[in-house]
């Protein structure tokens, strides 16, 4: 099994406003577009500190049952759910919870440029992360962390993976 590396929620919550310093002093994005599941907190944390629209593009690559499952192909959702103009769209920046190989990121940068609704708005993209790991061949703009090795995080929320909604309400009975 892959070494761990545990996030708790105050450690998250810290991350998150290093990177919201860090996009704050080099980039004034017009929009933030996150990768579902992973960029979700990420995106409603910035998205309120920086007064910014969002836009949402749902991914589904890990594969499996367990949490350590391997990255598999990916599959693009048809449409961004998004209320941001299309005008909003000019000065993007992707977000990520983690550049773990780099494929995500790369290949919606690609889907992204390629959306009908948008790509003749699009003047930029840049992309921030969490966390890079060591073998990522992606180099995000915006990353508070980068690693010297290629641990498995577990995020506050990823043990509701492991739960079944029966145990759920067995604890909170």
């Amino acid at each position: 099994m892959a070494e761990k590396l545990i996030i708790s929620f105050d450690e998250y919550s810290k991350i998150v406003e290093k990177l919201a310093i860090e996009i704050y002093r080099d980039y004034q994005p017009t929009v933030l577009v996150g990768i579902m599941r992973g960029a979700a907190p990420i995106l409603d944390i910035l998205s309120r500190i920086l007064k910014l629209p969002i836009a949402y593009i749902v991914i589904q690559s890990y594969s499996g049952k367990k949490m350590e499952d391997q990255q598999g192909q990916l599959m693009f959702a048809r449409e961004i759910s998004s209320l941001a103009k299309n005008e909003d769209f000019k000065k993007v920046l992707l977000i990520d919870d983690l550049s773990d190989t780099g494929l995500t990121l790369n290949k919606s940068i690609e889907w992204l440029k390629d959306y009908g609704p948008i790509k003749n708005y699009i003047k930029e993209v840049k992309t921030a992360c969490l966390w890079k790991k060591k073998s990522s061949t992606f180099e995000p703009d915006f990353c508070p962390v980068r690693l010297d090795s290629d641990p498995w995080i577990v995020q506050p929320t990823e043990h509701y993976e492991e739960l079944s909604i029966d145990e759920i309400i067995e604890k909170n009975k």
